[in-house]
């Protein structure tokens, strides 16, 4: 599944919100396809997994509030899809949690999701799909709390 993350407007973040699963799904769809500002949507293609592992305990749970939420934590929309909201003060969370992480610190949390049960692939090759991908996120979030948006990941 390729994970992408939208910093949504407000009134994007009201039609996703009133709507039955279904809804949410063909909204998903027309947002994606007419999608105009890369600032505000950041793909992590693959990496989204092991960013989120990595963010908690190395596994895909949503503990740990508000790392939890740059990428699966948050109000889930959709039962057979990932589509999953932040609103915009957990962004603001969420954005703060990211600011200071850096190279080393994800390094360790990379090494140590052997320990946690997940076989992943591991090597320096993927640590590093793994870091430009988490920093694209970093700043993503950063730009979102800015703008003042929510956010929504969708992994499809």
């Amino acid at each position: 599944m390729l994970g992408v993350h939208f910093a949504i407007t407000g009134e994007q973040e009201r039609a996703l919100l009133a709507r039955d699963e279904d809804a949410v799904a063909e909204l998903l769809e027309e947002l994606e396809e007419n999608w105009r500002d890369d600032d505000l949507k950041v793909d992590t293609d693959k990496a989204w997994e092991d960013i989120h592992r990595c963010l908690g305990d190395g596994t895909l749970d949503y503990e740990g509030y508000p790392l939890s939420h740059a990428v699966l934590g948050g109000r889930h929309l959709h039962t057979e899809i990932y589509v999953v909201h932040v609103s915009v003060a957990e962004v603001r969370d969420v954005a703060e949690a990211l600011r200071p992480l850096g190279r080393d610190w994800l390094r360790r949390q990379c090494d140590a999701l052997g320990s946690s049960g997940y076989d992943g692939a591991h090597g320096p090759e993927v640590f590093e799909y793994i870091w430009t991908n988490f920093v694209d996120v970093q700043n993503f979030y950063q730009r979102a709390a800015k703008a003042d948006r929510a956010v929504i990941f969708t992994a499809t």
